[in-house]
């Protein structure tokens, strides 16, 4: 990286006797630089105390889930894991039995006494070592084995006790000669010395390693254990001691002074004094004339904090920069350097690279040439001219001219010295040879940037100045919140809930008449309502009237997406082992299915639609076709995968109507009378089912009634409680606002309508009963005979439970709900190929009808 850039390999201060923060002073105290020495422990930069480590959270948050996924496919896979051990056994059998005891004592001694032992003494009697900071290390270790050598007891109990016998078969194997005796389920000499090593972060690799896995093998070969419980103990002591890590903190791993100075000094600076700025930032002045350094610390514990949320980003978009805590720290000090360095050949103004150094595991450094200046966010208004406008895209036209990339063009990343001319700082996160749309999304993150603090008009006018109108008008499909910085983001929703709470008191004002014009230059400020995007469109279009304004698609997976995925999942992980678990096959059941009853649940399929439309058109006093109603209706079959439960439908109808000609406000009040009506209705119709289907209060089929009855007198109570308390009331009054100002109006004027308001009280009420019929023919068609009643329960309670969760139709969740609840009244077997008939029937199939009605109803301009 140059002959200024070096890096120090390890960032202990034991290198020379001076590198000392006092030392330092006193060395520049008649020095021509004339710093003043720092405060004694400046807060930030002393390792004082104890941290959690996001780090350590994740890890222990993956050691139990692969604790849990072991468990699981051992129980499952039963077959494959007892054939592994017997293979394995098998083949440990042929070793002498006095070599594997011996082999088996040498290892559990190595293992239990000298590993740690040594380990322990090798840190301590190190040269240079903060013994204070070893011990507090190798506390943490003793505790986590402790922790650990528990877990793996309680462990063993529960698999011996209450686990499933299936468990206990696939972890261990019968003693030979012992009756009734079996090897231990979790290999419990593992875990507590692995534990010890890992919570008191040794750095030597090898010899435990080599150590632990003469161990594993030698527990193997004498039949002490089986692979799987191996692998337990490994997992259990790993998570231990990542649990303990997090639990009660790790020292703090950031460097102090001391070490700041000596890794500087160690990549050829001549640094006195180390001064925090800012969290991570410290400001070094050096010896003599020799310019201040703008040093910033990489810190593994900051960088993983973001691990989760920087991941999910670079997984759904398309332009979000790779996530710096899957790099190593090395590759990231790279990176940066390398960006910047880049940048400075590109003849871009910003902080070049002084040095570069690490810190040892868990920190580096990357140390700039200070700059003196403020940000865009410090500047004042009237210092935020047009000059300065067309300066910071010049400097972005010179990074989009070698295909660089900044990512992050947020006012803090530009910094204005004091001659007025713009520095772009803050590379960590750019890109060289960028693709096009991530150098398009720094075009619209920049307007949207300058937007925010001169408006729309001037930032359009600075960037088409410098970049020309094709370069900005194509930056506009990127001109979307989805691919703006978080912070962008949230400045965009305070500047409009600001606005939105000035234009209130300002609407009398302009009505007075010569009070207006007065008051319009203060609201028109820098423009940064609700619609600043729209208004930067608007700009754009005005110098390139042909300019795409279709958003492009930036992300890979929707979070909808993502939702279906985790609903299938769901529901194949609980319905399909019952396909194994039943006496009768549900998948042959199927193909015996009566012709006659599957004829009637296709046509009651098939009579729901036309339910549905009569339940929606009875609602809406203005006259509507009824074949697009129906079509309408078949199309919410398709809109069902891309929209949990009812909410497609809801959309769907509401779109219908406004197409017809009929306002929003009113549309939404039919919609939402439909939708109140239906609810009243299925709680009627299921106390009327519950009632038919004469069963006595303690019969087992029905236990779950009166926990229904408790619930709904305790969310009775509740409402009383919330209406007796003033805040809870007035917020309780804002949500059910709406109902009584548009949907009961509404109903009051299809009052004046009998005979329609009749339709729709008929269609709501046959839209549950030609589902009940429908899954009632199917149990008929797979040779089940359960009653009417009984399966309006079931589907009533169920549909209505699978319909709260947020996957699309209700995927995974209704499915169980209904197989769960069918089991009731009839076998296993039957309960899942009815369901699974009557899910064909009405959420399967008709997607590819439903897609044709909507395409063909979007044709003609109904949709």
């Amino acid at each position: 990286m140059g002959d200024a850039t070096a890096r120090a390999t390890d960032g202990r201060t034991g290198g020379r006797s001076g590198d000392t923060v006092e030392d330092a002073e006193e060395s520049a105290a008649g020095g021509p630089s004339g710093a003043a020495p720092p405060p004694p422990g400046p807060p930030g930069i002393a390792a004082t105390g104890r941290v959690r480590q996001p780090a350590a959270l994740i890890r222990l948050l993956a050691g139990l889930a692969v604790i849990a996924l072991t468990l699981l496919s051992a129980d499952y896979a039963r077959a494959t894991t007892n054939g592994l051990a017997e293979d394995v056994g098998g083949a440990a059998a042929l070793l002498p039995h006095p070599l594997g005891g011996v082999a088996t004592g040498l290892t559990t001694a190595a293992l239990l006494l000298l590993l740690p032992g040594c380990s322990a003494a090798r840190r301590l009697l190190a040269p240079g070592t903060d013994r204070r900071h070893v011990l507090q290390q190798l506390a943490d270790g003793v505790l986590a084995a402790v922790l650990a050598y528990g877990v793996t007891l309680l462990a063993a109990l529960w698999i011996d006790g209450p686990a499933p016998f299936s468990l206990v078969s696939a972890l261990t194997r019968p003693l030979p000669g012992v009756p009734l005796a079996h090897t231990e389920p979790v290999y419990g000499y593992l875990a507590p010395v692995l534990a010890f090593l890992t919570a008191s972060a040794t750095r030597e690799r090898r010899v435990p390693w080599a150590v632990l896995t003469l161990s594993a093998l030698a527990g193997i070969a004498t039949g002490a254990a089986t692979p799987t419980a191996l692998l337990l103990g490994v997992l259990i002591g790993w998570t231990a001691a990542h649990g303990t890590r997090w639990a009660v903190g790790t020292p703090d791993p950031r460097p102090r002074p001391g070490q700041l100075l000596h890794s500087l000094r160690e990549a050829g600076l001549h640094p006195v004094s180390v001064t925090p700025d800012g969290p991570d930032r410290y400001l070094v002045r050096q010896r003599g004339d020799r310019p201040d350094l703008d040093v910033q610390l990489l810190d593994r514990q900051a960088v993983t904090a973001a691990l989760v949320q920087r991941a999910w980003r670079r997984l759904r978009l398309r332009t979000a920069p790779h996530p710096r805590a899957l790099r190593s720290l090395r590759t990231g000090l790279e990176h940066e350097a390398l960006v910047s360095y880049a940048a400075v050949a590109a003849g871009v103004r910003t902080r070049p690279v002084a040095a570069t150094a690490e810190l040892g595991r868990d920190a580096a450094l990357v140390a700039y040439r200070r700059l003196p200046g403020r940000t865009l966010d410090e500047l004042a208004d009237e210092e935020v001219t047009d000059a300065l406008l067309a300066d910071a895209w010049g400097q972005l036209a010179l990074l989009q001219r070698r295909a660089i990339a900044h990512r992050a063009l947020v006012p803090s990343a530009l910094l204005v010295d004091p001659a007025g001319a713009v520095h772009l700082v803050g590379l960590a996160d750019g890109d060289i040879a960028a693709g096009e749309l991530v150098l398009l999304s720094d075009i619209a993150q920049l307007l949207t940037t300058l937007a925010l603090r001169t408006g729309a008009e001037r930032s359009v006018r600075a960037a088409v100045s410098v970049l020309g109108p094709d370069a900005v008008a194509a930056a506009l499909p990127l001109l979307q919140p989805i691919a703006l910085a978080r912070g962008t983001r949230e400045a965009l929703k305070r500047a409009a809930r600001r606005d939105g709470a000035a234009a209130a008191p300002r609407v009398p004002a302009q009505r007075t008449g010569p009070a207006a014009p007065a008051t319009a230059p203060a609201a028109a400020g820098p423009a940064a309502g609700p619609d600043l995007l729209d208004r930067i469109r608007a700009e754009v279009l005005c110098s390139h009237p042909q300019a795409p304004v279709r958003p492009v698609r930036l992300e890979r997976l929707r979070p909808r997406t993502l939702l279906a995925v985790v609903g299938g999942v769901v529901a194949g992980w609980l319905l399909l082992p019952q396909l194994f678990a039943t006496e009768q096959n549900p998948i042959a059941t199927l193909g015996d299915a009566d012709p006659f009853w599957l004829g009637l649940a296709v046509l009651a399929a098939a009579a729901g639609h036309v339910a549905g439309a009569m339940g929606f058109v009875g609602f809406v006093p203005e006259r509507l076709d009824f074949r697009n109603a129906v079509l309408a209706q078949l199309a919410g079959s398709f809109v069902k995968l891309v929209s949990p439960g009812g909410v497609g439908g809801v959309a769907l109808n509401t779109r219908f109507l406004q197409r017809a000609g009929i306002p929003t406000a009113q549309a939404l009040s039919s919609v939402g009378a439909g939708q109140l009506l239906g609810l009243v209705l299925h709680l009627l119709q299921l106390g009327a089912f519950v009632y038919l289907t004469g069963v006595e209060p303690g019969n087992s089929e029905l236990d779950a009634l009166p926990a229904v009855v408790g619930g709904l007198m305790a969310a009775g109570v509740l409402l009383a409680a919330v209406s007796a308390v003033p805040p809870a009331r007035r917020w309780l009054a804002a949500r059910l606002r709406p109902l009584t100002a548009e949907v009961l109006p509404r109903l009051v004027e299809l009052l004046r309508n009998p005979g329609r308001l009749a339709v729709g009280f008929t269609g709501q009420l046959l839209v549950s009963l030609t589902l009940i019929a429908c899954l009632y023919c199917c149990a008929r068609a797979v040779g089940r005979e359960p009653a009417f009643a009984s399966v309006g329960v079931v589907f009533l309670v169920g549909n209505a439970a699978g319909n709260a969760a947020p996957t699309p139709g209700g995927a995974g969740f209704v499915d169980t709900a209904l197989v769960g609840l069918l089991k009731l009244f009839t076998d296993d077997g039957g309960a899942l190929a009815a369901v699974a008939l009557f899910r064909l029937l009405t959420f399967v199939l008709p997607v590819l009808p439903g897609w044709a009605a909507f395409t063909w109803l979007q044709r003609r301009g109904a949709l």
